[in-house]
């Protein structure tokens, strides 16, 4: 099924949403599903979406362990000892390498990529994806909610993924009605 641009299989696909978000897939599944993933401390965030886009680029590359340490340590000035080490989610890179490594691995974010919760860098992602693949309209609501209110759009889209055919199909014709709703009353 597509909506506005859109293929939902796609948009909410779980391997992809987990490779771009350097997230485990179950992880990304429950979060998709409305879930509370299990809890872990920043250090744990940082060492665990290192070792992902370290595995994903070597799946991709066909690299070696070693020839990525050694792109790291030269790049970064560091050891390729301790350049191996980050990459195996064993050590945790101070935060003037980690910007290093926001470089090196080409992520959007910063370094809030890799402290990030879970579900913020979900959200993150699927804003991402909106924003590039979505009409004016739809950009236009991205921003964050006036202050002193709730933000459910990031939860509401992961619990959308399971909604049966005829129940998405009514939200999409309810965030388009309100959306043409919004810009009839702009144009007054």
């Amino acid at each position: 099924m597509q909506q506005g641009g859109l293929a939902r299989s796609e948009f909410l696909d779980v391997r992809r949403l987990a490779v771009r978000t350097a997230l485990p897939e179950d992880v990304v599944d429950i979060l998709l599903r409305g879930g509370q993933p299990p809890a872990e401390t920043v250090n744990e965030r940082v060492r665990s979406r290192i070792k992902a886009l370290a595995n994903d680029r070597l799946a991709r590359t066909g690299q070696r362990m070693s020839d990525l340490a050694g792109a790291i340590s030269r790049q970064l000035g560091v050891s390729a000892f301790w350049a191996r080490q980050v990459c195996a989610g064993d050590k945790v890179p101070s935060v003037e390498l980690l910007h290093g490594l926001v470089d090196f691995f080409g992520v959007d974010g910063g370094e809030a990529f890799f402290t990030a919760s879970a579900d913020e860098a979900l959200d993150r992602e699927l804003r991402s994806l909106l924003s590039a693949r979505s009409t004016p309209e739809v950009r236009a609501v991205l921003p964050s909610a006036p202050p002193g209110r709730d933000d459910v759009r990031g939860l509401a889209l992961r619990q959308a993924r399971d909604l049966p055919e005829q129940r998405w199909n009514v939200l999409n014709a309810t965030l388009k009605a309100l959306l043409e709703l919004d810009d009839q009353e702009g144009d007054r």
